[in-house]
């Protein structure tokens, strides 16, 4: 750990990430970051720690009023439902020219766990904070954890921009139920999800492992709901991730010119056929490719059929007395 920097130097640009809080002490913890750094890391949580990094501490106040007044608030943002490609087309999108790319930064997090009345003091501060670029020219991209959905209201600044990212509930389903550790996960955040929805429809008790990636679908799609009912001055584009991947480049150019990125067709087309697309977006080093998403969907999807079936039917069950589920699932167009 280092001295902490002065004011000037965290307002000058994104060189030190405020990656973390401690809402207690009001303290954070910056991390010294260049730009392959940011397009190298997945995760920006105490994942980034696996190799050594430069740290320092310093008081919240002061880190919060190092951005001079007038200080841009421009990021773009991506959320999402979780397990919908949003790492990969936050990659996508990282590769443009002037797009500096801030993938789940664990500052978020910790601030989604505080108390309502006491949030605005840090994601205020925050559409400064993670604005910050290399460059007056480029843009920051911030893709925030799903869960992180829930004070999405809070942390995009006025007439800025958002991309939500879902997929239908039973490509979601089925892609949940395809791996090990999606279902162990599925079952650690069961209770939280159940608590979180728990003001915006209710569903019966799910009784099996697809029944339960149905009610998380909910969670997370009612949480991207609610916050577009209460986003009205900001711009919001959504996008399945499946129907992306059916044309990647035309889906990338449209998020694009969306977030006002400079983007080539050219540059569209060679980011996609990158070698980006055929790996998994969390760890490079393993091979991903959308046709294996495919195959393990529909693979995974025949097998569990029925139970798919019947957490579908749950959904729609609850959708009957929810509004926010209702639109989701007509948003998703399930069949």
């Amino acid at each position: 750990m280092v001295t902490a920097p002065k004011a000037r130097e965290i307002a000058q640009d994104a060189s030190w990430l405020v990656q973390a809080l401690d809402a207690n002490s009001a303290v954070v913890r910056l991390v010294r970051m260049d730009r392959e750094a940011y397009r190298a890391a997945s995760f920006l949580d105490d994942r980034i720690f696996a190799q050594p990094r430069e740290t320092a501490a310093a008081p919240w106040p002061g880190v919060a009023g190092a951005a001079p007044a007038g200080a841009r608030k421009d990021a773009r943002w991506i959320f999402h439902i979780g397990h919908v490609g949003s790492t990969l087309v936050s990659r996508l999108l990282g590769e443009l020219p002037g797009v500096l790319s801030i993938r789940e930064p664990r500052i978020l997090r910790d601030v989604s766990a505080i108390a309502p009345e006491q949030r605005q003091q840090f994601t205020t501060p925050l559409q400064s904070l993670l604005s910050r670029t290399f460059s007056p020219e480029e843009s920051a991209l911030v893709k925030a954890t799903s869960f992180v959905s829930e004070i999405a209201p809070d942390l995009v600044a006025p007439r800025q921009r958002a991309l939500f990212m879902y997929a239908n509930p039973r490509n979601y389903i089925a892609s949940i139920l395809a791996g090990e550790n999606s279902v162990k996960e599925l079952t650690i955040l069961a209770p939280w999800r159940a608590q979180r929805i728990a003001g915006r429809t209710s569903l019966d008790q799910p009784n099996t492992a697809a029944e339960l990636a149905g009610a998380a679908w909910a969670c997370e799609m009612t949480t991207l709901e609610a916050a577009a009912d209460a986003m009205a001055d900001r711009k919001i584009i959504w996008a399945n991730f499946d129907a992306m991947l059916a044309d990647m480049s035309a889906e990338l150019g449209r998020v694009a010119a969306f977030f006002d990125f400079a983007a080539s067709d050219g540059q569209l087309h060679a980011i996609v056929e990158s070698r980006l697309m055929q790996r998994y977006s969390k760890a490079l080093e393993y091979d991903y490719s959308p046709s294996l998403r495919r195959d393990l969907i529909a693979e995974t999807g025949a097998a569990n059929r029925s139970d798919i079936d019947r957490a579908i039917a749950m959904l729609h069950s609850a959708a009957e007395a929810s509004p926010l589920l209702a639109r989701a699932l007509d948003r998703a167009k399930d069949d």
